[in-house]
């Protein structure tokens, strides 16, 4: 089967590698899209994610499309059009037992955190095992369906905020997860959802998917405690000063997007003087069967996708996801029918 192959830095190789045979519990899907998040092109372009350092060869890709191969089970038949949820949960922790996404010992598709490196989705085939498959409702096609895993991210960053409905929500960032984010908020009802770039091609994409305005950072003045809801998705130190100006006194200020793992300056006087809460928001837990729900419900949402590029080519996929003026998202396809 083809795969792509993260060996180190900038060393990305499409290689044929044998077809997995499922064991006790696991099913055998044929992929269709891998779409290329952030943390693929961290693993490529640097040899590592954060602190996570590509140590043997690394198949990326956690946000997948496709359909059964395989169910040794007989559960669920061959074709049938499934997306996947990443994550394999670890050891319940006091305090944490209903986010199950923080404790330890858990794993996800395509991460060098773990020893050996857990292998992800882009490849033909993936083994998961069943609880990780979610089967797509009918009309959602596999194209689209790439997108539930960051559309889960984006909603999680919104629970972890509480209830926007009726309130203004500012979305710093207007990558993937920025525009994902902006979707959701107003899927869940939000009164008012701006969106913030350096680049106008993000704010362009933005503006189609319905956000009431945006505002192009270093060009645009970004308006001053407005907003009851801010989602940094930028993941960039530099925006969280601007993004505790733009919050309202007492607003939530929620870190969407991953920033370094290093000390970076922050101006902290407006979360104390505002009494502001700034949250972190990690991955998901179970929001995946909501992104699946308004990815039905909500079909413009797919217009994130920018680029569908052949397996065959994948440097120039992963160097399109590095363009963010030109790109949104980029999903690698594995040659599989989509209904």
């Amino acid at each position: 089967m083809r795969a792509i192959v993260i060996h180190g830095k900038q060393d990305l190789r499409v290689e044929e590698l044998p077809v997995p045979e499922p064991a006790a519990g696991q099913l055998r899907l044929r992929i269709a899209y891998g779409g290329v998040c952030g943390s693929d092109l961290h693993y490529w372009a640097e040899g590592a994610n954060g602190e996570y350092v590509v140590r043997e060869p690394l198949v990326p890709g956690h946000e997948v499309s496709g359909t059964v191969d395989l169910d040794p089970a007989g559960e669920l038949a061959p074709g049938t059009p499934v997306t996947v949820h990443p994550a394999t949960f670890g050891t319940p922790e006091p305090g944490i037992e209903d986010r199950r996404h923080l404790w330890p010992g858990g794993a996800y598709l395509g991460s060098a955190a773990t020893r050996p490196h857990t292998q992800g989705g882009m490849s033909e085939f993936l083994l998961v095992r069943r609880d990780m498959v979610r089967v797509l409702p009918e009309g959602v096609p596999l194209r689209r369906a790439a997108l539930a895993e960051p559309l889960a991210v984006a909603l999680h960053g919104l629970t972890v905020a509480g209830d926007v409905a009726g309130r203004r929500v500012l979305v710093s960032g207007s990558g993937p997860i920025g525009l994902l984010a902006a979707a959701a908020a107003l899927a869940r009802g939000a009164a008012e959802v701006v969106a913030t770039d350096v680049l106008e091609g993000p704010l362009e994409r933005a503006r189609s998917l319905g956000v009431h305005g945006t505002v192009r950072i270093g060009a645009d003045p970004l308006p001053a405690e407005a907003f009851d809801v801010v989602l940094e998705c930028s993941g960039v130190p530099a925006a969280v000063s601007p993004a505790l100006t733009a919050a309202r006194r007492g607003a939530v200020v929620v870190q969407v997007g991953m920033v370094p793992n290093e000390a970076r300056p922050v101006n902290l006087a407006p979360l104390v003087s505002k009494e502001l809460q700034l949250r972190g928001s990690f991955r998901f837990d179970d929001e995946i069967d909501e992104a699946i729900e308004l990815l039905a419900a909500h079909p413009g949402i797919e217009g994130v996708v920018t680029h569908e590029i052949p397996a065959e080519r994948a440097l120039e996929a992963f160097a399109a996801a590095r363009d963010s003026a030109a790109s949104g998202k980029v999903l690698v396809s594995f040659g599989e029918e989509t209904r």
